[in-house]
């Protein structure tokens, strides 16, 4: 039976199912350090979507928590000698760039990767089995590594999706969107004199928690389709306001969240 172009157009253009992870998946995460790594970790391997849940670490450490089990790289992890680490099954992985915190023991002797490492790591993943790939930027401008205030680079990005995973996140650090500059100078003046003197800070206005990003993360690995899927600042921001799971389903079905 012939088949109708116009029918094979129309089954092309539908929407792929989310390849959303299954109750028999492994999580890998690079990058466990830090306040968004540690409320990543916290959130997503408290959900129990996940059978496994490893955390790579470049010194021994005692597994404290049920479920995460840590994976000890080799010496000398660097993006040259990825290529000779040893394969570790994993379905769905987490790359994280929050630098640790020197005080936490524990983020000392866990591996964070730097944003160059990028693609050699992704290129591991991939050979590790990864379908699913979430790159994450620190939730505060100030904790970003000098390499991704220059934004990270579109070269490496591009070569990331090319690697063929299933699906591709990128989420950026979460930044207030740009008011418009508008009124006189005299006006402008005034207003930025009023911002000197705010003691009350809305909730709009207060830095974005960890907390709520990891929840942004959580809906995104649970709610996108096939595809390389990249959240802006301003979507991250607008998310920390208030739910973040509608804001992510409205992001990914193409329309423009209300805002908050």
């Amino acid at each position: 039976m012939a088949l109708d172009p116009l029918q094979a157009l129309q089954a092309a253009q539908r929407p792929l199912p989310p390849a959303a992870a299954g109750p028999g998946d492994t999580l890998l995460i690079a990058g466990a350090t830090g306040a968004l790594g540690n409320e990543l970790v916290r959130r997503l391997a408290g959900t129990h979507r996940y059978a496994h849940t490893r955390v790579l670490a470049r010194e021994p450490m005692q597994d404290g928590l049920r479920g995460i089990e840590t994976v000890l790289l080799p010496p000398g992890s660097d993006a040259l000698s990825m290529q000779h680490w040893p394969r570790i099954q994993a379905d769905v992985a987490l790359v994280c760039f929050d630098p640790p915190r020197l005080y936490h023991d524990r983020e000392r002797a866990l591996w964070t990767p730097m944003p160059e490492q990028l693609p050699q790591l992704a290129r591991w993943l991939r050979a590790c089995g990864v379908r699913t790939l979430a790159v994450v930027q620190p939730h505060a401008q100030g904790r970003l590594p000098e390499a991704l205030k220059r934004g990270l680079a579109s070269m490496d990005e591009q070569s990331v999706a090319d690697l063929g995973f299933e699906r591709l996140l990128l989420v950026r650090s979460a930044q207030k969107p740009v008011d418009a500059k508008t009124g006189s100078a005299p006006q402008r003046l005034a207003t930025w004199m009023l911002s000197v003197a705010r003691f009350m800070v809305p909730a709009s206005e207060q830095p974005v928690r960890a907390a709520v990003v990891a929840q942004f993360v959580d809906a995104a690995l649970r709610l996108a389709p096939r595809g390389t899927h990249v959240a802006a600042p301003e979507l991250v921001w607008q998310a920390a306001q208030g739910q973040a799971e509608p804001v992510v389903r409205a992001w990914l079905r193409g329309s423009t969240p209300a805002q908050p």
